[in-house]
């Protein structure tokens, strides 16, 4: 530290004797740091001192000084090591509209080794708004200021705490934020030649919130799960931990379902939903252009007739990038997510929790990294985002039959919005507390290789769609499964989906199933009889035939009937991104059959894109190769008869029935 010191004299020195050479008349005034002005002798010139002051920086690096000097017209920054307890200062941070406004600051002290490679300096601050509402989200990054630098920002509090006590990250560990370097490739636009050819090490480093499982199995709730592990480091919120305070989520265009399936997603990892009007897709013209130190910042996850934004304080502006938040949002690193500038419309003091309500009201830039002590971001970076447009028929007087929006282009934000889309559509046309069904009939467009179509179907009992059912969807999982592909990068083009809704509980359930024959001759048909009730009516009985292979003569055979929904098909597994979609149709059955299906032992193998679901004696092993590791993948063979019911059907069961070999 000592060393610190010392080299911070030197270019105070170097400052001062700046200001002298310009204006010589003040020089006996202010005489030099070494020796007696007029001594040739004892009088260091200043460019020994310009010399020793290089070779300073040279031995002992400080990323603060780096930025300074990157910067000039940036906000001075200030070292911890020159706090202490009692130190007043000052913090700016936005209460209303764009303006930031400024609020008086104490320093308590200083937690040492707090994050790692991080120390939190403890603030007490005084406001008449903080006087009521203690901490509150969405002041993360609201640059706190002692004589004038900026030491750090408000980034920690204590839920339910009584005092307005915060915690501040260091203002250098948010520049070595700033200064990580990023692979130029994910500066540039998706679909660019430099993207598309980067290696596999590179990719990896923008991976940070990819979904950590099989290509092809897509699953937002595990996804979420992963990143709410990954942004929280596993801390629990129990009131006594300093925990980074809360992101608002300004969600606006979104019911009570909408609601609980963000709260249930994004509240893990320190994303508080909060409804209190959205963002559209066009800007406010009075808007500031700029973004500026201590004001509010928002990052657009979905914009347009559905819009949510992350609402915190820009920390300090250097150039065309800033800092923000004073910890990160999702711990995602690398990333591309669209900035604006956002207003406060009023700060809410809550026993619980206070938070800022807010709205982008011009979009700028892009968040470029999210890292454990800031989020970066850029003005000149564009994010991607990609249409979804939603039209609702079948129902008359449909209050808002089409739904535009935009949403981020994101690996995790993206499906998950995708399924907030199609839930809140649902929710806001069955409001009228009827049983409904619905088909959704999607086309998903990949830039450069075409579109899928994909179909869903849903039941909602008594006007309450069901969530489960919307992240299950076809639609969302290969929007998920295409954004965390382990191959190479796709940008989406568009998600289109039109669904169309009846009023009335069409289902089938499965109450039973009855073998018409307990034995049969190999190579005959076995008969089930099949009981189905609807919701309204009487029960259907329906009589359907089974095959049963000749090689299970001699054998008791085990028939299970599964809702085609449930039933997953054989498909080799994807190994390029153009197999991946070949798959995504296809990743269950029809949601109106039923499908019986006969384990027959043995195996099938799927590789190179084909499958094989039975296969004589010994042929495994000839294809195995024992000089290479990559090698068919096998499966249980089975056996499976599909059964049309033309509804959605939902129940299981299963029979039993001898086979009887035949001698001839």
């Amino acid at each position: 530290m000592s060393r610190l010191r010392g080299r911070s004299s030197v270019f105070r020195w170097l400052a001062r004797e700046r200001a002298l050479l310009v204006a010589p008349k003040s020089r006996a005034a202010h005489p030099p740091l070494f020796g007696y002005a007029g001594d040739p002798v004892r009088t260091i010139h200043l460019s020994i001192l310009v010399g020793a002051a290089v070779l300073a920086t040279a031995a002992f690096p400080f990323s603060v000084h780096k930025a300074e000097a990157a910067d000039p017209t940036a906000t001075p920054m200030l070292d911890i090591s020159q706090l202490k307890p009692g130190t007043k200062g000052y913090g700016l941070t936005v209460f209303s509209g764009t303006e930031p406004e400024r609020f008086e600051v104490e320093v308590i002290g200083i937690l040492k080794t707090f994050l790692p490679n991080q120390d939190l300096i403890l603030v007490k601050t005084k406001h008449p708004r903080l006087e009521a509402a203690k901490v509150v989200a969405g002041m993360s990054g609201s640059p706190i200021f002692i004589d004038g630098k900026v030491v750090g920002a408000y980034a920690y509090g204590w839920q339910f705490g009584s005092e307005p006590v915060a915690g501040v990250t260091p203002i250098k560990n948010m520049i070595d934020d700033l200064q990580a370097p990023i692979p130029p490739e994910y500066l540039l636009p998706l679909t660019s030649p430099q993207m598309r050819l980067a290696s596999r090490s590179t990719l990896g480093q923008g991976t940070a919130v990819a979904y950590a499982g099989p290509a092809g199995e897509y699953d937002v709730l595990a996804h979420a799960r992963q990143v709410a592990a990954m942004a929280t480091g596993g801390r629990n919120d129990n009131g006594a931990t300093p925990m980074p305070v809360a992101t608002p989520l300004t969600v606006g265009g979104v019911g009570e379902l909408g609601m609980r399936m963000l709260r249930e997603s994004l509240g893990p990892m320190g994303l508080e939903p909060l409804q209190g009007g959205g963002g559209s897709t066009t800007q406010d013209p009075n808007a500031p252009t700029r973004f500026v130190d201590g004001g509010a910042i928002g990052v657009q996850l979905v914009r347009g007739d559905v819009a949510a934004s992350g609402i915190g304080t820009v920390t300090r502006v250097s150039g065309d990038r800033l800092v923000a938040f004073g910890h990160p949002m999702m711990q995602g690193g690398v990333s591309r997510l669209p900035t604006a500038i956002a207003s406060i419309n009023w700060v809410l003091a809550s026993t619980m929790r206070s938070f800022k309500l807010g709205r982008p009201v011009r979009p700028v830039g892009s968040l470029i990294n999210d890292r454990q002590a800031a989020i970066v971001v850029d003005h000149k970076v564009d994010a991607p985002v990609f249409p979804v447009r939603l039209n609702v028929t079948g129902v008359a007087g449909a209050p808002h039959p089409n739904w535009n929006m935009e949403v981020a282009h994101e690996k995790f934000m993206a499906p998950l919005f995708v399924a907030l889309a199609l839930g809140n559509a649902a929710e806001s046309t069955t409001s009228e507390r009827r049983d409904a069904c619905w088909h959704a009939y999607t086309k998903l467009s990949v830039r450069g290789r075409g579109s899928i179509m994909l179909h869903d179907f849903g039941v909602s009992v008594g006007g309450t769609p069901d969530i489960g059912t919307f992240y299950s969807s076809r639609v969302v999982r290969s929007v998920g499964a295409l954004l965390n592909n382990p191959w190479e990068p796709v940008q989406i083009e568009g998600v289109e989906t039109k669904m169309e809704f009846k009023f009335s509980r069409d289902l089938l359930t499965l109450r039973g199933v009855d073998p018409l024959e307990t034995e049969i001759e190999a190579g005959r048909k076995a008969h089930l009889r099949l009981h189905l009730v609807p919701f309204a009516g009487p029960e259907q009985i329906r009589v359907v035939e089974i095959d049963i292979p000749r090689e299970l003569a001699g054998s008791q055979v085990e028939i299970e009937l599964t809702p085609g929904h449930q039933t997953v098909p054989d498909l080799p597994k994807p190994e390029n991104v153009s197999e991946l979609m070949a798959n995504l149709p296809k990743l269950s059955m029809a949601p109106d059959v039923l499908v019986a299906t006969i384990k027959v032992g043995g195996q099938g193998l799927a590789f190179k894109g084909q499958v094989a679901s039975r296969l004589p004696p010994g042929a495994l092993d000839t294809l195995r190769s024992s000089s290479s590791s990559v090698a068919p993948e096998p499966f249980p063979s089975v056996v499976r008869t599909v059964i049309p019911l033309n509804q959605f059907v939902i129940g299981k069961d299963s029979v039993r029935i001898r086979v009887r070999d035949v001698m001839r």
